[in-house]
C-alpha cells in the first residue's frame, strides 16, 4: 500500500513539474528574438546551431525550406511539440506483450 502511495505521489509531482515547465516556457517571439543574433527577423541555420539546437532539426521547423525560420514557423513548431507532449502524457502506458 505504501509503495502505491509513493508511486502515485511521484507520478503527480512529475506531471505537475512537466506542466509547470510548459507554463514557464518563453514565448516563441522571445525565443526567436534571442536566437536572431543579427536581428534580421529570421533565424538561419548558423544562428540555430549557435543557440544549441541540433542541426538536423532545423529542417523540421523551417516549414517552407527557405533556410530561414520565421516567428510563425517557430510558433507552429512549438505548438506541434506541445500537442505531442500533451498526447504522450495523456496516453496510457503501453502494456508489455504476454508471455506464451
Amino acid at each position: 500500500m505504501n509503495r502505491k502511495i509513493v508511486a502515485l505521489t511521484l507520478s503527480a509531482l512529475t506531471t505537475l513539474a512537466a506542466g509547470s515547465a510548459l507554463a514557464q516556457m518563453p514565448s516563441p517571439e522571445t525565443i526567436h528574438k534571442a536566437w536572431d543574433k543579427n536581428a534580421d527577423g529570421v533565424v538561419d541555420k548558423a544562428e540555430w546551431v549557435a543557440a544549441g539546437r541540433k542541426e538536423e532539426r532545423f529542417a523540421l521547423v523551417d516549414a517552407d525550406g527557405d533556410g530561414k525560420i520565421t516567428v510563425e514557423e517557430l510558433t507552429t513548431a512549438m505548438s506541434k511539440m506541445k500537442a505531442r507532449r500533451q498526447q504522450q502524457g495523456d496516453a496510457p502506458a503501453a502494456t508489455p506483450p504476454a508471455d506464451h
